[in-house]
């Protein structure tokens, strides 16, 4: 009996450690929105390199509801083997938690960051109709005005409101906020003359700005978009310092073994070099991730970065946690 035991234990060696391998069956990317924004897209576009690089498939699972909060706390109640993983982006892992009275689970110490996909930037933009073709402009034209000027963003507390409220308390322009419920939802009323402006992601007003139906005033990005290179950046335009964006993360439950975050953030490097997927991130107009941005260390310090920065614009905006 001795005897079998010992000569079972390279059997049982073998099979332990193909067990570790992985992936060894399809993973799963969970998308806390709808198909067909920037989230989604990114997600299937990286998905599909993934499945490419380790040979399992990637399926993506748009689970919708309460502001992303639905898909991620499934993350996060999912179990901690890498074959869970979740699309974040401000709304989900950043705002709504600071906006929640009394919140389900803390994304950034439930969930561990793996990798950034991409960061799409905010812009500006205004009625062509209006006389207003820089910022500096929007600002005095907002102060001359006593009804200001109209800025709709996708909702009270959302990713495109935040940066709003920075940037009125770093100018003191007149804006008059107006919510909606999505970014895409501001354009009805914006291309109706309803609107005066919006303050929205670059690659979904590229074209109203190339065929004059709006006019991008700039992009609080870094360094300007290869998709409009002649507008200049926030900072170009004399206000330091001013970012912002639509990041689009990946995400895995909290223990995740460091193995397993490792073999996805070394696929996830080589999929910034990829000629397709470089490609067709710049035609979202998306600024792919820093070599910081592909470690978990560098993404906290980003995720505590936007953290601050968030609750600096909430604080402004006099918002309250409901």
């Amino acid at each position: 009996m001795q005897r079998r035991s010992l000569l079972a234990l390279p059997f049982l060696a073998t099979a332990a450690r193909a067990q570790e391998v992985f992936p060894s069956r399809p993973m799963r990317f969970v998308v806390p929105f709808a198909a067909g924004g920037n989230t989604d897209a990114m997600a299937r576009l990286y998905g599909a390199f993934i499945s490419r690089r380790l040979g399992q498939p990637v399926v993506v699972e748009n689970r919708t509801g309460a502001a992303g909060a639905i898909g991620t706390e499934a993350v996060v109640r999912s179990r901690p083997d890498g074959y869970t993983m979740l699309l974040g982006s401000p709304g989900s892992i950043i705002n709504g938690p600071l906006l929640t009275a009394q919140p389900r689970f803390d994304p950034l110490a439930d969930l561990t960051p793996v990798a950034m996909l991409g960061q799409v930037p905010l812009v500006i933009i205004t009625r062509p109709a209006l006389p207003i073709r820089t910022l500096a402009e929007l600002v005095r034209y907002s102060r001359e005005h006593p009804q200001g000027v109209s800025i709709g963003t996708s909702g009270i507390g959302g990713a495109h409101h935040l940066p709003l409220e920075l940037f009125k308390a770093a100018t003191g322009a007149n804006l008059v906020h107006v919510p909606f419920r999505g970014g895409g939802a501001t354009l009805p009323d914006f291309l109706a003359g309803n609107l005066d402006g919006t303050l929205i992601e670059l690659s979904t007003v590229v074209d109203l700005h190339k065929d004059g139906r709006g006019r991008i005033l700039g992009v609080a990005s870094p360094a300007r978009s290869p998709l409009l290179p002649e507008i200049p950046t926030f900072i170009e335009q004399g206000f330091p310092g001013f970012l912002a964006a639509s990041f689009v993360a990946l995400f895995a439950p909290a223990g995740t073994p460091e193995g397993v975050l490792a073999t996805v953030q070394r696929v996830m490097a080589e999929a910034t070099q990829d000629p397709e997927v470089k490609a067709r991130m710049r035609g979202f107009g998306a600024d792919l991730a820093t070599p910081e941005e592909l470690t978990t260390p560098g993404m906290q310090a980003f995720l505590r970065s936007e953290r601050e920065k968030a609750q600096r614009a909430i604080g402004i905006a006099g918002l309250k946690p409901e």
